[in-house]
């Protein structure tokens, strides 16, 4: 395999210099092509032009069916594979004078994309009614997943949102969102009494030293992204839900709920910080999944054949 070994090392050189990819991305290329040619090597094929479309196919569907490995690939490992292929085949075509090309006619499964997690609204209210609000610990806790659930904040930006952002007699707040990108996002008045609680009654109590970060540790520190994590986790547990509760899950109950109650998806779109509209479709499927299970469940005919 010696001939193919230095075709590996110039493809992956051409990769190399031709695209702006991770190193991790290169890793899955090399891993992906060396299996292919660990398979021709193995079926005792010495020629890319011996490669046709039965070869191809006989190999996808070992890859798909686990032989290469220790369990099926996923459709997502799959479609990469297959795309692995596809940029090795083109370079052969153009740089390695290879003029067939057999890849071309196969089509990579598009993995359906997981449907979000989220909280009922009577879930998240369970939640939300759950801290004792004579104890600065709770009023932050909850003044945390208040202000998430209210704005749908992702909990990097929940870390690190700051008291001079926050326009209470306005109702609305000032994020930085993925690439330093600001926007505003507005709350409700239930929101808005308990960061006044909290600057008032609770943050005084942790505040040790000079920081406009609005959420603080104990010790007067701002609260890592960990840490609303597992307050999340634990606050989920003492109010007896039975979900894992984390910071992305209550985001996605703020989406959903919106669009339930008949928000428009560009609103929801800006109100998330969505760079495209695609990701914040992910939500409809949500919302028409429940219709039609609710659907399913009631009406008379729909259990007949």
């Amino acid at each position: 395999m010696a001939g193919f070994d230095e075709v590996l090392d110039r493809f992956l050189h051409h990769i190399q210099i031709s695209r702006t990819g991770s190193a991790d991305t290169q890793d899955a290329y090399r891993r992906d092509v060396e299996r292919f040619l660990g398979y021709l090597e193995d079926e005792k094929i010495k020629s890319f032009e011996k490669v046709d479309k039965a070869v191809i196919s006989d190999y996808v569907m070992r890859l798909r069916s686990g032989d290469f490995g220790k369990q099926p690939l996923s459709n997502a490992s799959y479609a990469r594979n297959l795309s692995s292929l596809r940029s090795f085949f083109r370079y052969l075509n153009k740089y390695e004078g290879v003029e067939n090309n057999p890849v071309r006619q196969f089509k990579g499964s598009v993995p359906r994309r997981k449907l979000p997690d989220f909280l009922t609204f009577d879930q998240m209210e369970t939640l939300l009614k759950s801290f004792d609000l004579s104890k600065p610990a709770d009023i932050r806790d909850r003044c945390i997943i208040e202000v998430m659930y209210a704005c749908g904040l992702r909990v990097s930006e929940c870390a690190s949102l700051q008291v001079s952002k926050i326009h209470l007699s306005e109702r609305y707040l000032s994020v930085i969102g993925k690439e330093s990108k600001e926007r505003m996002v507005p709350f409700y008045g239930r929101c808005a009494k308990l960061i006044e609680l909290y600057l008032k009654e609770a943050r005084p109590q942790f505040k040790q030293e000079a920081t406009d970060i609005l959420f603080l540790n104990q010790k007067g520190k701002p609260l890592s992204t960990r840490s609303i994590q597992d307050i999340c986790a634990k606050r989920g547990e003492l109010a007896g839900l039975s979900v894992h509760v984390h910071p992305h899950m209550i985001r996605h109950s703020f989406a959903t709920h919106l669009l339930d109650n008949g928000a428009d998806l560009r609103v929801v779109q800006e109100l998330l910080g969505h760079e495209n509209l695609s990701t914040t479709q992910i939500y409809t499927h949500v919302t028409s999944d429940r219709l039609r299970a609710a659907v399913d469940k009631a009406h008379p005919h729909a259990k007949k054949a």
